[in-house]
């Protein structure tokens, strides 16, 4: 029995017992992706053989496609069984007041989950999905103005929202003991609010929610919003971008009350990584033996394939299937021009070049991207 090798204490300590029955539904979800991938290159095979029952986009056929059926029924018996086991037993578990401050591990861990796979998580309404929350101090803000009150007995008429990127979360503000948001705020004479988004869903699918949690915020204010000012890291630029055009179209009072906007490495015009991911799926389709694993690079969220070319409204991405096409479909979206607008890029590159400024930037993010310089004028 010593042999068995046990979990640290240390990474225990990080899980709930209501994050089992998340994690259980995962691993079966993940199970049956194995399986068409498997049953996928089989039908390749057959087809290349020129055998029966080997159709494209069609289950298996024959004695084999029965095996495939019955391995998929166990995996849906299991599955059902594990839910409803677990269902049974966190009640007597779980006890929420055990723990309502969430590990910095823990929480780094659900934001880079949500990142690759939100989207996902929250169409499966699998409990790791995470709600959009505006926050302060590590803690969501309670939307009664007597709550707000409580909550900032000194609430100024200047707010200042710091909004993360992809697959990060609004601790992540805070390096060393030193809060950024906080310093700027103090030095703004603000009051800093934090956003925590799932970076797994449609960058305008966040733009509407937040506007509509600003609109909320600044009526339930304490005191009168009198200026805004938005700090967006790489994804959150895009997101602040998208909710100023949103909120505006809806006649929402808080967009008038915006007069700075900074993006830090925002991707305005896309981030090579993903659309290199995106020519991966196309090469990995294009071979019928390799075909079916292009069906991971399907995996990645919405969030992650907005990336590709920045996408900020509704318009950007609905009515095309995001693993098709690789061209830039924007509606071309100008900055406010009555908001200070600042935008911050840096470069790795041991020696400024175009080129390199094109293809090097930050590591993630070019810098004719992050600072929004295109060849076409009306980008």
């Amino acid at each position: 029995m010593s042999d068995i090798p046990t979990p640290p204490r240390q990474v225990l300590r990080h899980v709930r017992p209501s994050d089992l029955k998340a994690l259980a539904q995962l691993v079966s979800q993940a199970t049956h992706g194995v399986i068409d991938i498997t049953e996928g290159v089989h039908q390749a095979v057959h087809g290349r053989l020129g055998l029966p029952g080997s159709a494209a986009g069609k289950r298996t056929g024959g004695l084999t496609g029965r095996i495939y059926q019955a391995v998929r029924g166990v995996t849906r018996l299991v599955g059902w069984g594990t839910d409803t086991l677990l269902g049974a037993l966190l009640p007597l578990l779980d006890d929420p007041t055990s723990h309502p401050e969430a590990s910095p591990q823990r929480e780094a861990i659900l934001a880079a989950l949500n990142g690759v796979l939100g989207d996902k998580l929250l169409a499966m309404g699998n409990p790791l999905a995470q709600t959009m929350e505006l926050r302060a101090g590590g803690r969501p803000l309670a939307a009664p103005s007597d709550a707000l009150k409580a909550a900032f007995p000194d609430a100024r008429g200047h707010l200042l929202l710091m909004v993360h990127g992809l697959c990060m979360h609004d601790g992540q503000w805070r390096r060393a003991g030193h809060d950024h948001g906080e310093a700027l705020a103090q030095a703004l004479a603000a009051t800093p609010v934090y956003l925590r988004y799932n970076t797994g869903l449609h960058t305008s699918v966040n733009g509407r929610e937040l506007a509509r949690q600003l609109e909320d915020l600044v009526a339930a204010w304490p005191v009168p919003v009198t200026r805004i000012s938005i700090v967006g890291h790489s994804m959150g630029g895009l997101v602040t971008r998208s909710a100023l055009e949103l909120g505006r179209r809806a006649g929402m009072g808080w967009t008038d009350a915006v007069q700075d906007l900074v993006f830090l490495g925002t991707p305005h015009h896309g981030a090579p990584l993903e659309r290199a991911g995106h020519g991966a799926d196309w090469l990995l389709a294009s071979n019928p033996f390799t075909a079916p694993f292009a069906r991971l690079g399907h995996i990645r969220s919405a969030g992650i394939t907005d990336l590709r070319h920045g996408h900020v409204l509704d318009a950007d991405w609905q009515g095309r299937d995001r693993f098709e096409s690789g061209a830039d479909h924007r509606v071309p979206l100008p900055l406010p021009e009555v908001v200070n607008c600042f935008a911050v890029g840096a470069t790795l590159a041991a020696r400024r070049s175009r080129l390199a400024e094109r293809l090097t930037g930050d590591g993630l993010v070019p810098l004719d991207s992050a600072l929004g310089r295109h060849d076409d004028p009306a980008r």
